[in-house]
């Protein structure tokens, strides 16, 4: 049972911990009655939960870090994996030396904020704070720590006055935009975007034997990302997505055109290798775009300036029109490759009508088979 005594003027706590060895806790100097007592519940309270872990064996950020780092590496992809490897290595300095059970919500506050000042990057902060996160709850089930002090702590908010919406393409701007396009296969790569919603990765990463032409259907079966070939980011991204008869019929003309590769690839490069993302964007989807008109470049810079429209836009473009058609959404999900229609929902909201009258006209016909007037007549003459 534990108990407090004094030794050579100071307070100390005499307990067993969880594992029944028992301990010493040596209290400052100038410690109260009352403040040993705190301290004394606060450990019972600890051993109870069989969380207590003595001084000198707690382990600093940087080891819980490293070790969660090995623990990751069997169920990330590889690129997910270096990506968390680069947050640890280049942006937790001021947290590295500290103990682990000494990062509280205040620390972690104070870190966002930290990095707020420096002018990082809102996303790039979050993706930061999502392997933060991850590391501390390594913490808790390891019982380091009690709780994760990020669940709690206020998150970074995006002050920047700069539109935040992503941005989407219009029916118009998506037939200036390809009607812009001289190469066959940039023009067929674009439609593919604007007219399956599949990324960048699965894009480059298709191959002719993923087409059923008969069927109308492309088959999403890996990805190709920053020259590594990848499966499909979730086991629901692995999916077939319909494509509309025109599209078939540009995919029929680019077959005939293709170069035969050893990939088997429908847009590889001038090498029959897969195509580099960077270079599509800069040399071709960029360029397209200023010449259509839909975006402006600075003629001093050569940068895009205003509305950034990204290659993913066209992913954004082709859910948008859907939802815009009223299509239902669990149909988007599947064909964009969500894991569930919460997702969709998620990212999607923000382009759901608050007000739709057709639909209640739509409800209304539904049940009395009729229209409104003579719904009323009817109601007059029972």
């Amino acid at each position: 049972m534990a108990c407090i005594r004094v030794r050579r003027g100071r307070y100390v706590i005499d307990f067993y911990d969880q594992h029944g060895k028992r301990r010493w806790k040596t209290l400052k100097e100038r410690t109260t009655k009352k403040e040993a007592k705190d301290e004394l519940r606060a450990m019972e309270e600890t051993i109870e939960r069989g969380i207590y872990v003595p001084k000198s064996k707690v382990p600093r950020f940087s080891e819980v870090a490293k070790e969660w780092l090995e623990y990751k590496k069997p169920n990330l992809r590889e690129t997910s994996w270096e990506n968390c490897e680069g947050h640890i290595r280049k942006h937790f300095e001021d947290l590295k030396d500290l103990k682990i059970n000494c990062i509280r919500i205040g620390t972690v506050e104070k870190f966002i904020r930290s990095k707020q000042e420096q002018g990082m990057n809102i996303n790039t902060l979050r993706k930061i704070l999502v392997t933060l996160g991850q590391i501390l709850s390594y913490s808790v089930r390891h019982r380091f720590i009690d709780s994760n002090p990020l669940k709690e702590a206020e998150r970074p908010k995006d002050t920047r006055e700069e539109e935040k919406e992503m941005k989407i393409l219009t029916p118009e701007e998506i037939r200036a935009f390809l009607a812009k396009v001289k190469d066959p296969k940039f023009k067929t790569l674009f439609i593919m975007a604007v007219m399956s919603g599949a990324r960048e990765g699965e894009l480059l990463g298709l191959k002719w034997s993923d087409l059923d032409f008969e069927k109308k259907q492309v088959h999403i079966q890996r990805t190709f990302n920053k020259g590594r070939w990848f499966p499909t980011k979730t086991k629901s991204s692995k999916r077939k997505i319909d494509l509309a008869p025109s599209v078939i019929s540009e995919l029929r003309k680019w077959k005939l055109a293709c170069i035969p590769n050893e990939f088997d690839l429908v847009f590889p490069n001038e090498a029959g290798q897969p195509m580099n993302y960077s270079n599509m964007v800069q040399r071709h989807f960029e360029p397209t775009l200023v010449e259509a008109g839909i975006v402006k470049r600075d003629k001093e810079t050569k940068k895009i300036v205003g509305i950034k429209v990204k290659f993913h836009s066209l992913r954004h473009s082709y859910a948008s029109l859907l939802i815009g058609q009223g299509e239902n959404i669990k149909y988007i999900q599947t064909q964009l490759g969500h894991s569930s229609p919460t997702v969709t929902l998620n990212v999607y909201a923000h382009l759901m009508k608050p007000t739709n009258q057709e639909a209640v006209l739509r409800l209304e016909s539904t049940i009395f088979e009729t229209n409104g007037s003579k719904m009323v007549a009817k109601a007059e003459t029972t």
